[in-house]
């Protein structure tokens, strides 16, 4: 009785083999080819059926042909990888039949693989709103992320031109900005592992990758991370004094699933600033994974890594103005080894001084030139010498061509790769002035002398007119400490036409003259995403403001004959005639002592006296 009452099984399969259901379906008999499909489509299909089904498959890829397209896509779209073992282990096989004997099916194939490369959307239903949102809490991600690899290398192992069909694919299906920080994280990270198998495709994957990044970059100026930061500090602060300990969990929930919580005093108050924030990260991690085997620096690993990225920073990053920070993947790897850091600054002296370049781009290496000289803490004063020598040698060049000449005047459009490399020059002397004078002020000054500073700043183009002020006045105020150059009646010459005017007689409206006439911007300002920020910070040199006594040390310059024990003449001088402090005409000193479009950044000004 119970065997009668009891339903049959349902079974695995209905009448007729694969091959046979197919013969049918190209003689016009549909019915058996629509239960199949009916069959396949089923949410509820067993592993069982499944795996019977594939099996068949696999056996029959050569039926599977363009025609047949529709079948095979509702086979692609088979939830296999939230199945058992047994089920993948058959599918994976399926897969590499497929593409081998019907490379027709290449592009679909890869389609479904890369489409798992991010969290499986799920619905939410808030407030009678469905809110499609990314299911960060599946806890076989990293490995359904392992399998869909496994995957990818079955396929390019049966099609050795995969990764042409590929490439498009990854940049099709790349998140848009504004996806879930996880969404866009786990996109990245799984191009990042395909490069590793691929290896023909980490420029392109690179490329695209540094491309996305500079979209949230330049979508996200510094100004508006800061407002906001200090936004939320603001706000934080009034809530912890009226709701003490009342968010004392969290510390609890900060391990979710298998992956850990960013706390909120890492979290970025900008939400595109945190999503970059998240991605750079995973770079930096991915840079130094490659350059390293088992901890130790691999020298050939690094080499390559390093080629890829200098074409990329040629090609994406040098013609893109005022980025912040994607640019210092650059920093980063440089911080490896000092040749490759040389290497860099070598790259780019070529690109300054080639007049076939743009001259935006030879503005631009200019201002990477300064910027990394001055903030890279891993290059030795050796190297700074060096670089110093080249960039004065071809300025002096630059003058001794331009002086006599009909364009020997002040002229942005002109000049203004050379305006640019005296930027350059005066910066990194700003940063690095304590670390040529040490330990013999005597020799220091010697080599500082040999620049023949007052040259440059005297000379027609007027170098002084165009550089950006805080750099002027920093530069002015320690080449009269050392007595290089007097600077202050040519800054004063230059800020009397520098005055405002008025547009009408009837009192109308200001027109401020530019104070930055070459609109040029220091690459590698303070980097102020707080996770990323961990990786450059111990490589970066910051600077530090400078105290009252400083201002008042940069008042007087050193008296040339001084000896050792005269502490006091060490400190004299003769001042300026006038009552500024260094002679500005429309702003104060301490406006203009911070470091150029910052107030972060170099070590503390104590000067050595004259030995």
């Amino acid at each position: 009785d119970e065997f009668i009452s009891s339903p049959p099984r349902k079974t695995v399969r209905f009448g007729g083999t694969l091959s046979e259901i197919l013969l049918k379906y190209e003689k016009g008999d549909t019915t058996d080819f629509e239960l199949l499909k009916h069959q396949l489509s089923d949410p509820d299909i067993k592993d069982a059926q499944i795996i019977n089904w594939l099996h068949e498959f696999r056996t029959s890829v050569a039926y599977l042909t363009k025609e047949l397209e529709q079948l095979v896509n509702i086979l692609l779209k088979l939830p296999w990888l939230t199945r058992s073992r047994e089920v993948v282990e058959e599918y994976l096989g399926f897969l590499g039949n497929l593409v081998s004997a019907q490379t027709v099916h290449l592009r679909p194939c890869l389609r479904m693989i890369v489409s798992q490369f991010v969290p499986p959307r799920i619905t939410i239903r808030e407030d009678d709103v469905d809110i499609s949102d990314s299911d960060d809490d599946d806890e076989n991600l990293s490995e359904n992320f392992n399998t869909c690899h496994r995957a990818l290398q079955t396929v390019a192992r049966y099609v050795p031109s995969t990764p042409q069909f590929l490439m498009p694919i990854l940049v099709e299906y790349f998140p848009f900005i504004n996806k879930s920080e996880r969404t866009l994280e786990c996109y990245v990270h799984n191009l990042l592992r395909v490069t590793v198998y691929l290896p023909t495709l980490r420029l392109q994957i690179l490329e695209l990758i540094i491309e996305k990044l500079l979209k949230l970059d330049v979508s996200t100026p510094q100004q508006d991370i800061e407002d906001a930061e200090e936004a939320a500090n603001n706000s934080g602060s009034e809530e912890k004094s009226t709701e003490e300990g009342l968010f004392d969990m969290e510390e609890d929930e900060e391990r979710k699933g298998n992956k850990v919580v960013s706390s909120s005093s890492e979290r970025m108050a900008h939400p595109l600033a945190e999503r970059l924030d998240i991605l750079m990260t995973i770079l930096f991690s991915y840079i130094k994974d490659v350059c390293h085997v088992n901890g130790k620096l691999d020298i050939n690993n690094t080499k390559d890594l390093y080629r890829d990225l200098v074409s990329v920073f040629d090609k994406l990053i040098l013609p893109t103005h005022a980025s912040c920070h994607v640019q210092y993947f650059m920093f980063y790897i440089c911080s490896f080894k000092l040749g490759l850091a040389e290497a860099f600054l070598d790259h780019l002296w070529k690109k300054l001084q080639d007049p076939n370049n743009p001259s935006v781009i030879r503005q631009t290496a200019g201002s990477y030139i300064g910027s990394f000289l001055a903030r890279a803490k891993f290059i030795p004063v050796v190297t700074v010498k060096a670089c110093l020598d080249l960039l004065v040698n071809w300025m002096h060049k630059y003058i001794d061509n331009q002086d006599t000449g009909a364009n020997a005047y002040c002229d942005v459009a002109l000049h203004g790769p050379f305006y640019s490399t005296c930027q350059a020059v005066f910066y990194t002397l700003i940063f690095r002035h304590k670390q040529l004078l040490d330990g013999n002020l005597r020799k220091g000054l010697l080599y500082l002398q040999s620049l023949n500073f007052e040259r440059i700043v005297m000379c027609q183009l007027n170098p002084l007119k165009i550089c950006i002020p805080s750099v002027v006045n920093l530069f002015a105020a320690i080449t009269r400490k050392y007595q290089l150059v007097f600077c202050y009646t040519i800054i004063e010459r230059n800020n009397r036409q520098f005055i405002p005017v008025v547009r009408s007689g009837t009192g109308g409206d200001l027109v401020q003259t530019c104070t930055n006439p070459l609109d040029s911007f220091f690459p590698f300002d303070p980097y102020i995403l707080k996770r990323s920020k961990k990786t450059i910070d111990p490589v970066y040199q910051f600077w530090e403001e400078l105290s009252a006594e400083d201002l008042e040390n940069l008042k007087k310059p050193i008296k040339k004959g001084t000896s050792e024990d005269e502490d006091d003449d060490f400190l004299r001088g003769e001042t300026p005639q006038n009552d500024g402090v260094v002679g500005i005409a429309p702003n104060s000193y301490e406006s203009n002592t911070r470091s150029p479009m910052s107030s972060m950044g170099s070590p503390p000004d104590c000067y050595v006296p004259f030995p």
